[in-house]
């Protein structure tokens, strides 16, 4: 399994980015995919996740209804539109995948992409 995190970019508060996770080397039914983030100092923080079958969305409670996770299973992608950006968002994100449910602790996910760096300006 490869994970190829993109889409991370300088961005002033209240804007806008999509970040993208190009996903290969197997069928993703079945697996939850994730993403992560790691601000400097920080530990590695769940953000969101889907289930790839279903499209069942799971979101950390600081960033419901600011992000918004989906896949598109014909390009093995999945996408994390994030809106209304904060400073507090700034981190390097990270996309993971793993057979079975969603987890939201970060070792339970066997697969990772390189990380992509969120910079909000305030």
């Amino acid at each position: 399994v490869q994970l190829q995190a993109s889409g991370g970019g300088l961005v002033q508060a209240g804007g806008s980015l999509r970040l993208s996770c190009a996903a290969s080397g197997r069928s993703f039914s079945g697996y939850a995919m994730a993403w992560f983030r790691q601000a400097p100092g920080e530990e590695r923080e769940f953000v969101a996740a889907i289930y790839w079958t279903t499209g069942y969305q799971y979101y950390a409670d600081s960033v419901k209804g600011r992000f918004a996770i989906s896949r598109d299973s014909a390009l093995y992608t999945v996408y994390l539109q994030m809106d209304s950006l904060k400073p507090e968002d700034t981190a390097l994100y990270y996309c993971a995948a793993r057979p079975g449910s969603i987890m939201t602790g970060s070792r339970a996910y066997a697969y990772w992409g390189q990380g992509t760096l969120v910079t909000v300006s305030s």
